[in-house]
């Protein structure tokens, strides 16, 4: 290295930046090509990217062919948030270059962060045909269609991606733990539940090991899901989504305490994740401890009012327990933070009829009618409601919809000529 840049990055070191800046300034125009490089390196390392952007511009027009340096400026045009200039420095790197595939894989991410998904996958599918023996493209693609969801048309490209060789040997670049993932994806599990195993024998992966569990409590698998959530949680307790599908698989194998005894684990890690606190109400259900899932159900809502699951949970709980007021109460609690589901509008509307209130009952059943023309009983429940409401007529609206459901209703149909006779 040049020794005045050297003596230069030595003053910048020393905290004694503007002096060394300075100096690398002053000798940037008379000094060569190669130490010129290094400066917009040494810029682009110092966050003064626009700096080494005009560096690798006045270089280009000394090698216009030099891929490294059309790669180099485009990294600088990214941080930049100048996004088409990169693109086109990195249109500019030919198929023979060293930094080719790299060049087409930020063009294809660059396209990809616009949402111009189709752009970046024509552009990584002709970078393929150009270096079809090149294994990092393959995965890419693989990558990329994994990203959108297109689970089956990923997994050819991690296969030939895993049987070609020059794959760097990468922490985020591990094609058999890809497939397992999409193997998984698309139900074919036991093919997944083998690529995961054979995936983390080469190396050890949290995502890998919560995908490897994950697919063992979708086969029903309880005891291989335990062991492999129990290795991430050594591997990384702070991987909190563990936590309630760890539990889960206690839960099945009917070892309630212990899976207790994680739910626990996981609150004292992560206070908010509402999932663990459902998890805990189901747990306790099953023990039956109704008041202690009510109160857990209630730190779910707490936390997240839109928890429809919670909610639809904490309403049967009530429900079966004709807690009718609670029932209503809860529902108007949710009406604050405009939280409607037609399954929360029926079972106020139970309750608020129980509660000897008709019209507002009717009001309730009416909004849910849409969600259940088809449930006889929620229609012959809305037809009482009217009833006593006053709406003769639209309650016989309703039981006549129960004869229809039901041909063989008979004492629906004697109740509805009894009404018109009245």
């Amino acid at each position: 290295m040049n020794e005045s840049l050297e003596q230069a990055i030595q003053l910048i070191e020393n905290g004694k930046h503007e002096e060394g800046l300075q100096k690398v300034q002053d000798m940037y125009e008379g000094t060569d090509d190669e130490t010129k490089r290094t400066i917009a390196e040494l810029y682009f390392e110092l966050g003064l990217v626009d700096r080494a952007a005009k560096a690798a511009e006045d270089l280009l027009f000394r090698y216009p062919d030099n891929g490294e340096l059309f790669a180099f400026a485009a990294e600088c045009y990214i941080d930049l948030g100048q996004e088409d200039e990169a693109m086109e420095m990195l249109t500019e790197v030919k198929q023979d270059d060293p930094v080719f595939v790299q060049a087409r894989l930020l063009l294809a991410d660059l396209y990809q962060n616009q949402g111009l998904d189709e752009v970046a996958e024509q552009k990584l599918l002709d970078a393929v045909k150009e270096a079809a023996d090149e294994p990092l493209l393959q995965y890419a693609l693989g990558e990329f269609y994994l990203s959108r969801g297109d689970y089956n048309r990923s997994i050819p490209y991690y296969k030939k991606a895993l049987h070609a060789s020059g794959l760097p040997e990468d922490d985020q670049v591990n094609p058999m733990l890809r497939l397992g993932e999409a193997y998984g994806a698309t139900g074919q599990f036991e093919e997944a539940l083998d690529s995961y195993q054979k995936g983390l024998a080469e190396k050890i992966d949290p995502d890998g090991l919560f995908g490897y569990g994950f697919t063992a409590m979708q086969t029903g698998d309880y005891e291989l899901a335990a062991e492999q959530f129990e290795r991430l949680k050594v591997l990384d307790p702070s991987y909190t989504t563990l936590y309630p599908y760890l539990s889960q698989a206690y839960r099945h194998m009917s070892q309630s305490q212990k899976a207790l005894d994680v739910i626990n684990e996981g609150i004292s890690r992560d206070e908010f994740n509402e999932t663990l606190y459902l998890e805990a109400a189901r747990i306790q259900f099953a023990k039956g401890n109704g008041e202690e899932g009510r109160a857990f159900l209630q730190k779910v809502i707490a936390i997240n009012p839109s928890n429809v699951e919670a909610v639809k949970e904490l309403l049967v709980y009530y429900a079966d327990a004709d807690a009718y007021e609670e029932v209503v109460e809860l529902v108007t609690f949710l009406e604050e933070y405009q939280e409607t589901d037609p399954v929360f509008d029926r079972y106020n509307a139970k309750a608020l009829y129980e509660t000897d209130k008709p019209a507002e009952a009717a009001e309730s059943y009416e909004r849910a009618l849409p969600s259940y023309e088809e449930d006889s009983a929620f229609l012959e429940e809305a037809a009482g409601a009217f009833l006593e409401a006053g709406k003769k007529d639209e309650a016989v609206g309703l039981l006549e919809k129960v004869c229809r459901i039901n041909p063989d209703r008979e004492d629906v149909a004697d109740r509805i000529e009894a009404l018109r006779e009245y």
